[in-house]
């Protein structure tokens, strides 16, 4: 089967208890940074700022750039201070902690099974850290990304939402191109992990490390155990009961939350003539793509949400917006500015249905196409278009240039 695989990395693939690890960190950054700012007073600003991108929900700011505003704003000294030093303490510092964690033999075995299989296998640890704390921990874990060639390794840098936020593994699977077939969370927490992967409509697998099991709250896309009983379940589980399921409220605002933000991701490394470049003739640019979501989210969707909420069984009629690409000459705008006004109107979107009671879920209308349907219906037909054209935009720019998507969601290792 086409699976993929959704990997926590620490007490998942690394042995890393954070209640040992986190105190140990903290104290040597602490004592790192003591030169220009006391520890008393540089750790609470850090554990609030990386509280900040826990709770980040705007899909136009990266994990780095929420972590910034809020930490240097608490401490008041400039980023231009901290640059060399947080550089020297992941390079020469940071690499000490390794031997606080612990290699797990049988979570090597089970990746390189994983791979084997041809199962598309992404790292889905906590993006809290930047890339190089990221890239350290996984050679500890023997899982190096010269060695193994992961689709997805994200990063504060990069990363724009974290675990437990159902929008972490939405942004995960649009930065993967939304693949169709079964999907696993595998980790440790069940708080940030599992729980929210459920929510999601996501399969999980719990390695328990010893912990107490309450079947109770294990459904068949879920299991449990060892590292190494994940292959035999997958092998046992059949591949239907794996197949995401958006149907909760939840996973489709989560949905609508990430499209704005992968969109941002995929354009991150962007040369001009890449917005408009036609990966083949008559399939539409980058630039045309963001376009027409923008359109459609600002003259189809917000009108029609804001219909069904004010009316009774509104009739929608049918709109033909794919023909506004030539009619309104989408391929000679301004692609980022597009995206920009993309992300206000996707934004005002989420601000109305998150504003909702959860009754006028239910409201009624009546589609000129598909006939009699619901809030919810209307909604779930714009995540569907959302991660059609996530799907298209990241095939077209990987036809004009592979190396683009890339560098999103991970680096030129080297050797």
């Amino acid at each position: 089967m086409s699976l993929i695989l959704l990997l926590d990395l620490d007490d998942t693939c690394l042995g890393n208890s954070m209640g040992t690890f986190l105190p140990a960190y903290l104290q040597a950054l602490g004592e790192h940074l003591a030169e220009i700012i006391p520890p008393e007073d540089m750790l609470p600003a850090l554990m609030s700022s990386t509280q900040e991108m826990l709770d980040n929900q705007r899909p136009d700011l990266t994990l780095e750039q929420v972590f910034n505003e809020a930490f240097y704003s608490k401490v008041g000294i400039g980023p231009e201070n901290f640059t060399d030093l947080f550089e020297s303490f992941y390079s020469e510092v940071f690499p000490g902690l390794q031997s606080l964690t612990e290699y797990r033999p049988e979570a090597v075995s089970m990746v390189d099974e994983a791979f084997r299989r041809g199962y598309t296998v992404a790292i889905a640890t906590n993006p809290l850290f930047p890339l190089t704390a990221i890239l350290q921990r996984l050679e500890w874990a023997g899982l190096s990304p010269k060695q193994y060639t992961f689709s997805l390794i994200p990063s504060f840098e990069t990363s724009y939402f974290a675990k437990p936020n159902p929008s972490f593994f939405t942004e995960t699977l649009s930065l993967l191109g939304w693949p169709e077939g079964p999907v696993v969370m595998v980790g440790d927490n069940v708080d940030h992990d599992i729980a929210p992967a459920q929510k999601f409509g996501i399969g999980t697998f719990w390695i328990t490390n010893g912990a107490q099991v309450i079947e109770d709250e294990f459904d068949e896309s879920s299991g449990y155990g060892n590292i190494e009983d994940l292959i035999p379940w997958i092998d046992a589980t059949p591949e239907e009961i794996l197949q995401p399921d958006f149907d909760r409220v939840e996973a489709k605002l989560a949905v609508l939350r990430a499209t704005a933000a992968v969109l941002g991701a995929f354009s991150r490394n962007l040369e001009t003539i890449s917005w408009q470049e036609h990966p083949q003739p008559g399939e539409w640019s980058f630039t045309e793509i963001i376009c027409h979501l923008r359109d459609v989210d600002s003259e189809v969707n917000i009108p029609r949400v804001k219909e069904v909420l004010t009316k009774h069984n509104p009739f929608l009629p049918g709109i033909d917006s794919d023909k506004w690409a030539e009619e309104r000459l989408y391929y000679c705008q301004n692609g980022p500015q597009a995206l920009n006004d993309f992300t206000c109107s996707r934004m005002q979107l989420l601000e109305i249905l998150e504003g909702i009671k959860d009754e006028d879920w239910q409201r009624p209308a009546r589609h000129a196409i598909f006939g009699p349907t619901s809030l919810k219906e209307l909604v779930g037909i714009i995540v569907g278009h959302d991660r059609l054209h996530v799907r298209q935009a990241k095939q077209s720019l990987e036809d004009i240039s592979p190396k683009i998507l890339g560098e999103t969601s991970t680096q030129d290792f080297g050797s």
